[in-house]
């Protein structure tokens, strides 16, 4: 699934080749994403122009002249791309100005595009109670210690809740706790403050290093253009058995939340 660097990925794109090109007309297929496609406001864009590329967490912020804002989540299998539509999967193409069109494109569905009005990010569910951005100064050791202060879950399981910070998936937390030398099932209170700091310096590390490398390639995402490069940085994600790039002791797995997560264990001792 796209996490936060593959998303800020085509953010970067769409800021470069996208904005400033003005919508001619839209067409929409007749199968529904996580949710029905708003056909008639997608048509409703036609004459507006892209005026900026925003990301939160991880979803999609195309602003629009008008006002309005395209939201869009690329969920387990989309991606925007600018080609010549007309396959399979083909969901949202939005004619352009230039050529080529701009493509959403999702296999499996799971993804979602949405008009919403001026004002209208305060009232969008999707984008309410969401935690801070990773990369942004409030996340921090002093905010992280006050999310994990009497808190018994696995310090991964809150990592990966978005309600306490926004875009670190299942690929990023397993290597940053690995990189932080901090074990998966910790629970969360158990940290100490030097672990805090460490497990904030690396999720950031993680996430910046895998933003420069176009994010991770992995399974059903395809990403954009050329792809992720960081699947080639990962220590411990999908690696179970393979020899630990530190100690060369085998990768260990478990499952967690219904995922499953990687970690050394004599790197990362619980």
């Amino acid at each position: 699934m796209p996490e936060l660097p593959e998303v800020e990925t085509v953010r970067r794109a769409m800021q470069q080749h996208l904005v400033g090109r003005r919508v001619l007309g839209v067409r929409t297929s007749a199968k529904p994403l996580r949710q029905p496609l708003p056909a008639a406001r997608l048509r409703g864009l036609a004459g507006d122009r892209f005026t900026g590329a925003r990301r939160r967490a991880k979803y999609l912020l195309l602003d629009l002249e008008s006002g309005r804002t395209l939201l869009v989540h690329l969920g387990m299998t989309g991606n925007l791309v600018f080609r010549a539509p007309g396959e399979k999967h083909d969901h949202v193409v939005f004619v352009l100005d230039r050529e080529p069109p701009l493509v959403f494109s999702d296999p499996r569905r799971f993804g979602l595009v949405l008009v919403l009005d001026p004002e209208g990010e305060e009232d969008c569910p999707y984008l309410r109670g969401l935690g801070p951005e990773p990369l942004e100064r409030g996340f921090d050791a002093a905010y992280l210690e006050a999310q994990c202060r009497g808190r018994r879950r696995p310090v991964k399981a809150l990592l990966m809740d978005n309600a306490v910070v926004v875009g670190v998936g299942n690929i990023y937390a397993s290597e940053s706790l690995f990189r932080a030398r901090i074990h998966p099932l910790v629970p969360a209170h158990q940290l100490g403050p030097d672990q805090l700091k460490a497990l904030v310096r690396e999720v950031k590390s993680i996430l910046r290093e895998s933003i420069r490398r176009g994010g991770t390639t992995i399974g059903d995402y395809l990403g954009s253009g050329e792809g992720g490069r960081f699947q080639l940085r990962l220590s411990v994600y999908g690696r179970a058995g393979e020899n630990c790039l530190v100690c060369e002791g085998p990768v260990a797995s478990a499952v967690l939340g219904g995922r499953s997560t990687f970690y050394c264990p004599n790197c990362q001792k619980k």
